[in-house]
């Protein structure tokens, strides 16, 4: 059992200090005026506020809220602590206490009153809803039963009408002749067949134009 006692220094640290400043609002509370009990409830007043103003805002902090609220009256009970060590520290005549600092002094039970009241009784933000369970499986629907309708024969689709074929284009000369070389030729067949009695043929009809050979059949095409 003793090896699990352990003297933590910044808890120490922390009985030391508040050991000091509960003894400091004491001396000022009993300058001030405020003899026997009432002296030593006043250091009490003050911690407790300061501990209740820091764990309200840490819970509304913890929440996601506003801890402006709580801000304000730590900050007053900060003020009222470090205010009774700054006041006993001799810059202060203890046996003639201002005027305004007894007033402070009579005045802060009603604040501290206020303050805590306040911070007792701020709604705390409501806790997350559990998540809802899964919804429940639907109910397998009845079977329906298999209804075989009978149904009319479609009728067949209509088949396309056939396309004629489309009619052979004339054959044109690959060949370009001119109209007058065309005229010259044909006098040349005409006189061919006046002499021999038969039509002229296409080595021939070149031979009389001097023309090359596809040119030759160009102008045969055209006399036929």
């Amino acid at each position: 059992m003793l090896r699990s006692l352990r003297l933590d220094p910044v808890l120490i640290q922390a009985l030391i200090a508040g050991a000091l400043s509960f003894a400091h609002l004491h001396d000022l509370a009993e300058a001030a005026g405020q003899h026997g009990w009432k002296a030593w409830a006043y250091p009490v007043s003050v911690d407790l506020l300061l501990v209740a103003a820091w764990r309200r805002m840490r819970t509304l902090r913890a929440g996601g809220d506003s801890a402006h609220a709580a801000w304000v009256w730590f900050i007053i009970a900060l003020a009222a602590s470090l205010g009774a060590n700054v006041a006993t520290a001799g810059l202060l005549d203890m046996n003639h206490i201002p005027a305004v600092l007894r007033i402070i002094v009579a005045g802060w039970p009603a604040l501290a009153f206020l303050g805590g009241t306040l911070l007792a009784h701020t709604p705390t933000p409501p806790a997350d809803t559990p998540a809802s369970g899964p919804d429940p499986a639907p109910s397998d629907p009845e079977p329906v039963a298999d209804i075989t309708v009978d149904r009319a024969p479609e009728p067949a689709p209509e088949l396309p009408a056939p396309i004629p074929p489309a009619e052979p284009e004339p054959k044109v000369p690959a060949v370009q002749v001119p109209p007058a070389l065309v005229e010259h030729a044909r006098k040349v067949a005409d006189t061919h067949r006046a002499t021999t009695g038969s039509p002229i043929d296409t080595d021939t009809l070149r031979a009389r134009l001097g023309v090359p050979a596809p040119m030759a059949d160009a102008i045969a095409a055209q006399l036929t």
